[in-house]
């Protein structure tokens, strides 16, 4: 039978595609849950918000960090004062 599909087809075709939106709706969920806006406060007072927990301290005495503007910012690790999550 080409071209002709039964009830039973059109059902299963149906319960999959109603899977398919919660699916993408907890996919997207949970990897916004992964990042952790962090707020890193320099001994200076300047503050930058970051999109995640900054890397720490690098080898070579530096914080690695892109800033909420997509900007990538290193700063020597005895200019911070604060590095904390976001209120």
């Amino acid at each position: 039978m080409l071209g002709i599909t039964s009830n039973e087809d059109l059902e299963v075709g149906m319960k999959i595609k109603s899977l398919g939106i919660p699916f993408a709706v907890v996919a997207a969920l949970a990897l916004a849950g992964c990042s952790t806006p962090t707020v890193v406060t320099l001994q200076n007072g300047t503050q930058y918000l970051t999109k995640d927990m900054p890397k720490t301290k690098t080898k070579d005495g530096f914080y690695e960090f892109e800033d909420i503007s997509g900007a990538k910012v290193k700063v020597r690790a005895d200019e911070v004062a604060t590095v904390r999550e976001e209120d």
